[in-house]
């Protein structure tokens, strides 16, 4: 049955959802934030914790991944307009409703890994 609320006759939802969430960080991102908002500092942190191999996130590309997260309404910006600059992110109900699935694809990472023998340190990575 056809959803009515999609925005073009014939648009594909894995598309768009594909859409949405493409780039290295997007996930990792929402899923660091489902406990509250954070400031820019706090997300690259999260986004080291746990990674093997990756030292250092470019601030451009994070900066990146922030604003498309902001411009796809997942998540919102807050400037405090003081000096020095602070700014914190934080889900919005759309980013909130994204978290279970997220969830799921962390669940279903964390059985892949172990039935693989790959370990869980990756799975448990993005806690």
């Amino acid at each position: 049955m056809p959803n009515a609320k999609l925005k073009a006759p014939g648009a594909c939802p894995v598309a768009a959802f594909q859409k949405l969430i493409s780039g290295k960080y997007k996930l990792r991102i929402v899923w660091d934030l489902k406990d509250g908002p954070l400031r820019y500092g706090e997300i690259r942190s999260g986004l080291l914790r746990g990674t093997d191999g990756t030292r250092e996130i470019a601030p451009r590309v994070l900066s990146r991944e922030l604003k498309a997260l902001v411009h796809s309404g997942l998540i919102a910006r807050k400037d405090y307009g003081v000096v020095p600059p602070k700014v914190e992110y934080r889900l919005t109900r759309k980013g909130q409703s994204f978290v279970p699935v997220i969830a799921a694809i962390r669940d279903w990472g964390h059985r892949y890994l172990v039935g693989s023998g790959r370990g869980p340190s990756v799975a448990i990575a993005a806690e």
